[in-house]
Order: structure tokens, then C-alpha cells, then sequence
């Protein structure tokens, strides 16, 4: 699927709506026009696959060395799983903090020094997430240069987090292809359109 095509899923199943008036707050207190919850993917399987197999193609077109997929708890475990199967390859997932017992594992799964291993998300908002992932598997030894995701808000601020952690992000489609599918498909009003656009550029002053 092209990102066009993975949009249009994805309005379709309602795993990312749009709402000008009143918009959506989310936990941390910003207003946005959009919501997201691509975890809806999981109980449509036509849709589930096509994913997995855009995954799988990107990871072959981009030529992507990859020994061991790596999913982030919780949403980018599923994804992980299957791009795993598909591959034929091992598969581990980061916590978002080190368990409290036990072994205190960060990582769960086996992963050996010097593995190239690439991140699966969900979704990309800030990259904190992410980012947060790609530390603890370099300071397991490992060599991570790529995130996979299904979706990105597109924010400036994720933008600089991944080029700063030397880590080309790639994902299947995202919030200005979205949004202009929307029109196209009536989810949203064309008078809408570059209102909604503007909240990616300033996500916390947008809608005050």
C-alpha cells in the first residue's frame, strides 16, 4: 500500500478521527484535531495484513539490515510480532521502564552484541517513546538506524529527536497525507483543512 491507501484504512476503520469543533484534549492537556488509536488495526484482518506487508516492503526497499525487530511496548509489540514472522527473524520488545523485579529487564527478549536491530511503532507524536527504545538497545550493544511506524503526527519536535539520535524514521503514511485523504473522502470539511494543518506546526498554542 502506498500512504494514501494506508490512510484511507485508517479513516475507515475510525483508528485516527479528526474533530475541529470541539477538538480532542488529550492526557498532557493539548487540544488537536486529531486522535489516534491504530491498536483498533489489530481486530481487522485485511487491514492488519496490508500493514505488515507495507512494513516487510519497506524494510526490503530501503535495503534495512536487519538481524532482530524490536517492538515498544505496549502498541508496537503486536506489530513487531508479525513483521518478525513474516521475516522469519527474532523479535524483542523494550519496556517503558525496567521492571522492579526479578531480573529488572528494560528488554525482553535475546539480543546479541553488535545485531542490527530496527524499531516498530504504532504511531510517532513526539518520538520520546522511540528515542527512548533506540538508547536501550545501543547500550545493549546493538546497532539501531531505522524506525518503522504506521502513523506520524508529522511535529517538528519528533523530527529533530530522531535526527539528532541519528535514526531515519520511516512510516507507512502520515497527519498532511491523512488530511488531505479526508477531504477527498468527506471526513473533513475543505474549509477545515489548513486549520487542521496548522495544529502540527504549533500542537500547543493551536485551538487557545
Amino acid at each position: 500500500m502506498n500512504k494514501e491507501e494506508t490512510a484511507k484504512n485508517l479513516l475507515k476503520i475510525k483508528a485516527v478521527t479528526l474533530r475541529t469543533n470541539p477538538p480532542y484534549k488529550w492526557v498532557s492537556g493539548i487540544l488537536a484535531p486529531v486522535y489516534t488509536d491504530n491498536r483498533l488495526l489489530m481486530s481487522y484482518p485485511k487491514e492488519r495484513e496490508e500493514v505488515v506487508d507495507s512494513f516487510v516492503k519497506a524494510i526490503k526497499d530501503n535495503k534495512i539490515k536487519v538481524d532482530v525487530v524490536a517492538g515498544i511496548a505496549t502498541s508496537g509489540i503486536p506489530w513487531a510480532a508479525w513483521v518478525a514472522e513474516k521475516l522469519k527473524i527474532p523479535m524483542v520488545y523494550i519496556r517503558k521502564k525496567s521492571k522492579d523485579h526479578g531480573k529488572e529487564n528494560l528488554i525482553e527478549g535475546k539480543l546479541e552484541k553488535g545485531n542490527n536491530v530496527a524499531i516498530i511503532e504504532d504511531l510517532i507524536s513526539t518520538g520520546g517513546s522511540s528515542i527512548n527504545g533506540v538508547e536501550a538497545v545501543r547500550h545493549a550493544g546493538c546497532k539501531v538506524g531505522y524506525c518503522l511506524a504506521i502513523f506520524t503526527y508529522e511535529l517538528e519536535k519528533a523530527k529533530k529527536s530522531f535526527e539528532k539520535a541519528k535514526v531515519k524514521l520511516i512510516t507507512l503514511t502520515n497527519f498532511s497525507t491523512l488530511v488531505n485523504v479526508a477531504v477527498k473522502q468527506d471526513y473533513l470539511n475543505e474549509s477545515d483543512r489548513e486549520n487542521v494543518l496548522e495544529w502540527a506546526k504549533n500542537p500547543e498554542k493551536w485551538g487557545r
